[in-house]
Order: C-alpha cells, then structure tokens, then sequence
C-alpha cells in the first residue's frame, strides 16, 4: 500500500491532542486531515455551537450525522488521517490505529491552557464529560471508549509535545502495514 492510501485514525479523550496531533500527521505525511465536528455541523446548519449540542442532547441524529460524515470522508479515495474521539471504532479498516492516553489531571490541565478557566471547574467538567461520552457511546454504539486494547499504538502522551508525538506517529507508517502494532 502507497503512502498517499493509508488510513490512519486517532483517537483519545478530551484534551489528548486528537486534532493538533491528527493535524500535524496529516500535514507531514502529505495527507488529508479529517475532523468534522459538532462544531462543523453546526456552521452548515446555521446554528452557534451551544445550539446545536443542545439539540443534540435530546436527538440521537446529531452524534450519528457527525460519525457518518467522517466515516465518509475518510473512506473517500486516497489517503487521510481522521482525529476523533472514536476514529479507531468507526474506521476499523484503518491502515494505523492510534490511542492517545493521558489521565484526567494532565487533560484539563492541557484543556485550561487552551481554553482558559479554573482547573477544579475544569477537571469536574471534563471527568462529567468522559463519563457523558462513554455512556452516549455505549448506548448508539456498542462502543466502550475505555477499552482501546486493540489499538495499533497507544501513546501516553501526559509528558509529550504534539511534536513529539505526531514524530511517533508518522515514524510507524510504514509500506509494509503488518508491522504496526506496539505499545508505547
């Protein structure tokens, strides 16, 4: 398989990395980026962002539409790199398959960084978040986004750059795609 083929998904929790990691992966590999979101969506339907997860609190169509839309883009023709929180479990034909791990402390730390506010607030929210998630997940999916076993690498990213760890991503991608399992 070229380069210009592989598929390559990226998943984690909140404040892991997804999108800068999948972001910078993308542009060194000379791949598409794919991140449709809740917030992409919301720009087509003319709705700010608030609106539109508040519709999605009560609609199941909003999750399944953002999923559907990336699935789809990223089984377009040629190669791409998709950064979501559940990439590794709705692409599984993905060529590489990576986790980005950190503990909750570390996330809303990086969360706080970015967005500003008060870490306490911030933790609370992000561990209600998680808890929102994998419990959405497992009802529309079946998903468990706590179990990434089967991921092709798992990065613990708490003392890592999003250099650092885009560097081990595109490290591993590779012509011959029967070498991409590892722990890191």
């Amino acid at each position: 398989m070229t380069r210009k083929a592989f598929r390559i998904a990226v998943s984690g929790k909140s404040g892991c990395g997804n999108t800068t990691v999948s972001r910078m992966v993308a542009d060194t590999l000379g791949l598409r980026f794919i991140n449709f979101t809740f917030r992409s969506l919301a720009q087509e339907k003319n709705l700010e962002l608030h609106e539109a997860l508040a519709l999605a609190s009560k609609d199941d169509w909003w999750d399944r539409e953002v999923d559907r839309r990336q699935v789809s883009l990223a089984r377009e023709e040629g190669g791409c790199v998709i950064g979501s929180r559940l990439a590794i479990w709705m692409l599984p034909e993905a060529d590489l398959k990576v986790y980005l791990y950190a503990g909750l402390e570390t996330r809303a730390q990086r969360i706080v960084k970015r967005e500003g506010g008060a870490f306490e607030e911030t933790a609370a929210f992000t561990a209600e978040r998680d808890r929102q998630d994998r419990e959405r997940y497992l009802r529309l999916y079946g998903i468990d986004n706590d179990d990434y076993a089967f991921a092709d690498l798992v990065i613990d990213v708490t003392s890592l750059s999003p250099e650092e760890i885009a560097s081990r991503i595109v490290k591993r991608v590779s012509p011959d795609t029967s070498e991409t399992r590892d722990e890191t």
